[in-house]
This record gives structure tokens, sequence and C-alpha cells, in this order.
């Protein structure tokens, strides 16, 4: 049978000692950790393995010896092998190295051979410090081998799991001295650990503060059923819900042992810290040279030049639009109607234009807050600068479908008549389709002005989105440290030197994939065939749609 022995390149010219590691249970393979170096007490090392296995919950045991002589220990080998016998093990490892060659020579001593007879062994080099640092993810395409697959999870998580064992340096006074990734002294940076010392109260802060937050808005005022439909429709509170839940995960005084949870925290923080970066940005941009007052005295204008086209537009749809025949009477009562609607919206445009340079001046504080915010705040103010088009497009889009909605058992109602009423509805109906090209036609027109808004708005929801779920952490460690998400290992194999292992990182699409954050339009949207669906029969088109939002 083979033996495949998974061996740190950092032990390639570690001192002469014993072999400490693990062999993978149910596999004929055996992980090697560190190297103890000679001279030792045999009772020590085994108090210390013993203690290791407590603090990390890895099997650790003497895997065998490990010996590359130096000058005055010609007989170390035959004394490290005799070792096995305070050591007994099912097998022994015996490696050694010749100073100044490349190969390696093992051999496998069994219980009841002890006398050095070769085995088929495969051995693997691999490194140590980014398989500890690493996440192995499961493969979803490709047909690998089933029995490598079992092992590799099995290698990455006894590296991961020991870490206790790594924590021992050189320049540590202990009964024993090894040789492993950070035996040349611990990694670890000033600033981390500050940081680290000041995020505890940070946290608390953060988190009163949120717990105060939370119960200002669960009070009974704005608990209103009004007041809670007002903010399911704007943006800027859903978006302000969403940005709390993810502080209080990030706050959260549970510390994140699981890998995704760990992963999911710092890809929100991250994504937080970047959205109030570009946030402030804005806002050094928007309040420099007197932007706001200018965007404030052109906005008026733009608005009074929409107005002043659609009222141009109705006009023309109330003569003889490219020439089409209408019906006169219900042209001129439709057009009339809608008139009247965009005139009083031009009132409430001047009746507002004092204060519009003042509201965008604190809109444009928002931005303090991220960037997110300042885009649900504009799509929200897009919604209530163009609610003109939006009742224009809702009544002609009622003329033209002329359906009912029972809201309480959320279905179209149907009725069912006698052969008078029958009779009677035939004739309307006649009727109603002589007039049905005037109404198209109004439908038509506001669809096209309903659907330019919405895609506006669709772009400003997809910014946000993006921002909120795009996972900036993972990705930033798939471009600079892309060992540390890995879906496979490759081996390579070296003509007279061991083969080497190297990792390879998880897919572009893969890691966006696995680490987004879920948010509220996470969800599958209309495809195009619906959307058309949609516009033909007359059904109300939104630019954003929850999965428990009703269907007109």
């Amino acid at each position: 049978m083979v033996l495949k022995i998974f061996f740190p390149q950092c032990c390639n010219k570690a001192d002469s000692g014993l072999l400490v590691g693990r062999w993978i249970p149910g596999q004929n393979s055996a992980v090697v950790l560190a190297v103890i170096h000679y001279p030792f007490i045999p009772g020590q090392v085994k108090q210390y393995i013993h203690q290791m296995r407590g603090q990390s919950g890895v099997d650790l045991t003497v895997l065998g010896s490990w010996s590359m002589p130096k000058e005055g220990q010609e007989g170390m080998e035959s004394f490290l092998r005799d070792l096995s016998t305070i050591f007994p093990q099912g097998q022994w490892l015996q490696l050694s190295r010749e100073m100044g060659k490349i190969g390696f020579r093992c051999h496998v001593l069994t219980r009841d051979q002890r006398g050095g007879e070769k085995d088929k062994v495969i051995f693997i080099h691999y490194e140590q410090r980014k398989v500890m640092l690493s996440q192995l993810h499961p493969i979803d395409n490709g047909v690998p081998d089933p029995q490598t697959e079992s092992q590799l999870p099995q290698v990455f998580g006894t590296v991961c799991q020991s870490e206790p064992l790594f924590f021992l340096d050189k320049y540590d006074d202990g009964p024993v001295k090894m040789t492993h990734w950070q035996s040349e002294g611990r990694e670890g940076s000033i600033i981390v650990e500050l940081m680290k010392q000041a995020s505890t109260p940070v946290c608390l802060l953060t988190t009163w503060m949120l717990t105060l937050w939370t119960s200002l808005c669960s009070s009974r005022i704005l608990n209103m059923r009004t007041m809670r439909f007002i903010s399911s429709k704007l943006s800027t509170c859903l978006q302000l819900s969403y940005r709390t839940e993810h502080l209080q995960t990030v706050c959260s005084p549970t510390r994140a042992t699981a890998h995704n949870h760990f992963m999911r925290k710092a890809n929100i923080f991250v994504s937080f810290f970047v959205d109030v970066s570009l946030g402030l940005l804005l806002v050094s941009w928007m309040y420099r040279e007197n932007r706001i007052g200018k965007l404030a005295n052109t906005l008026v204008p733009a608005a009074d030049h929409v107005a002043k086209e659609l009222e141009e537009l109705l006009q023309w749809l109330m003569g003889a639009p490219a020439g089409l025949k209408m019906n006169r009477a219900l042209d001129q009562v439709l057009g009339r109607f809608f008139l009247y609607h965009i005139h009083l919206w031009i009132s409430y445009i001047h009746l507002m234009s004092p204060f519009i340079e003042m509201i965008l001046w604190y809109v444009g504080l928002s931005a303090c807050l991220g960037l997110t915010f300042a885009l649900s705040l504009l799509s929200d103010i897009t919604a209530l600068l163009t609610f003109h088009i939006y009742f224009v497009y809702v009544y002609g889009a009622r003329l033209f479908r002329g359906k009912k909605w029972n809201v309480l058992r959320q279905r179209v109602d149907s009725c069912s008549y006698d052969l008078d009423q029958l009779f009677i509805g035939t004739l309307l109906f006649t009727i109603l389709l002589f007039l049905l090209p005037t109404t198209a036609l109004y439908y038509l027109v506001f669809t096209l002005l309903r659907l330019v808004v919405v895609m506006f708005q669709g772009v400003l929801h997809l910014s946000v989105d993006f921002i909120n779920s795009f996972p900036l952490f993972a990705m930033g460690l798939r471009l600079f440290r892309s060992y540390r998400l890995a879906e496979g290992v490759k081996f390579r194999v070296h003509v007279y030197v061991s083969p080497t292992s190297q990792i390879n990182p998880l897919k572009v699409s893969s890691v966006v994939q696995t680490y987004r954050t879920p948010t509220y339009s996470c969800y599958p949207k209309d495809s195009w065939l619906a959307l058309c669906k949609k516009l033909f029969l007359g059904e109300l088109i939104y630019p954003w749609r929850h999965k428990t939002t009703k269907i007109d």
C-alpha cells in the first residue's frame, strides 16, 4: 500500500529530532506539523504533546524521526531509530537528508518489522503558512479523485486546528525546541494589536447607540400603520434598516468562530467603510464652490421645462397625433384631465422652490452616513419629482386594462350576469372597443415616460445593492492573498525531487457567489418576457419589487 506523507517545506533544513503530526484516520497518510529538535527528554516530549492535544483537539503524536546529521552526529540516525520503542506506533517514519543534497530518504518501520524494509512512499511538500491561513472550499466542477478529495479537507483541518502548536518559537524558554512556520518568531502587527484593543470599547459604544436607535424605531408612534407603509416605500428607510442590521452584526460581542461568520462580518465592515468614505468624498465635492446652490437654481427650471414638455405632448395628443383619427370627445376629456394634474404639479414645485436649496443642503449632509444613503435619497427625490408622471401612467394603465383588483381576496373580481345584463355589456364592450385606440395611445406614451423614470431608479438601486452586497474583503483576499480562499490543491512532480503542492485559488465568480451579502434586492427579477407581458396587459411596473409584494 502507498503511504502519503505531507511534509512542510519550512522543515527541510530543520535540525535532527522527532516528527510531530497526525495520522489521518481511514487513510494511509500522515501530516507532519513540526520537528522537535535534539536534545530533548522523552518524558517532557510526551507531556508537551499531551498538552497540545488537549488544547487543539487534534490527535497529535510522534510520527517518527527526522535525521539531518551535522559534524559530530554520525550516530544520530540510529539513536533516533531506537526511540521507536519509547514512542510505540503502528508505523514509525524514519526520514533523513544529507547536507548539500536535494533528495530525501524515507523508511517506514512497522511494529513487526524493525529492519528498515522499504515501502512505497509518496513524499509531498506543502507550504504550512498558506495551508494554515487558507480555507478550503468544495469543488463544484470536474471529476476529482474521491480519495484525494477526502484527504485534503483533513490535511487542511489538521494544520488549522493545530494552531496552539505553532505558538512556541525559538525565543520561548520551554522544555522543547521545534521548527515550524512560526519558529523564527510569531507573525504580528502593532497596528493590528492596537486596533484589537480599541475595537472592544468602540463596539460597546456602537451597540449601546444601536440599542437606543432600535428602541426608538420600535416606539408606538413609528409603528403606526401609516408610518410603516410610508417607510416601506422609501428607499432611504430601507437602507437605514439594513445598515442598522449590518452594524449590529459587526458590533456583536459574539466572536466569529466559523469562517463564514467571520467573512460576513469582514465583508460588511469593509463595505461600510468604503460606503462612508465615498459619501465623505461626495460631501466634500458638493459643498465646494457652492455646487448645492447651483444645483438648486437648476432644479426648478428643469422641472418647469419637463412640465412644459408634457403640456406640449398632451396638446399634441389632443389633436391628431401622427395623423391618427382619435375619438375627439374622449381625447379632449383625457387631455384636460391630465393637464389639470400637471398644472397642480407646477404649482407645487413653485411653492416649494424657496426651500429647495435648504432641503438639498440637509440631503447632502446625509452622505456622511454613506454614499448609499445619498443614492437612496436621490431615488426618493426622483420619485417625488416625477409623481405627476406616475399618476398619469396609473390612470392610463387603469383605463387601458379596466380590471378591478380585490384587495381582501387578492384577485381580480369576476361577476355572473343574466341575459339582459350580458346584452347591455356587449353593447358597452363594442363602444369601448372603438374607444380603445384613444386610451391605448395615452397608455403607450405615458408608459414610455414611466419606463424612463423606472430605469433611472433601477440604476440607483443597483448601485446601492452593489455597494451593500459586493464582498470587497473576500475579493481583496482573492486578488492579494489568493491562497486564503482555496478551491483545491495542485501537485507538481519534479525530477529527482519530492512533489510539491500548490494551492488553487477560488474562482472570482465563486468568490462573489459564495460571500455576497444578501440584501433586499437579491431576489430573482422579472425576465424581459415577463416585462413585455406586463406592458401588453397593462399591469403596473415598479422600479423594485420584493417577493411578498402583491402582483397587480
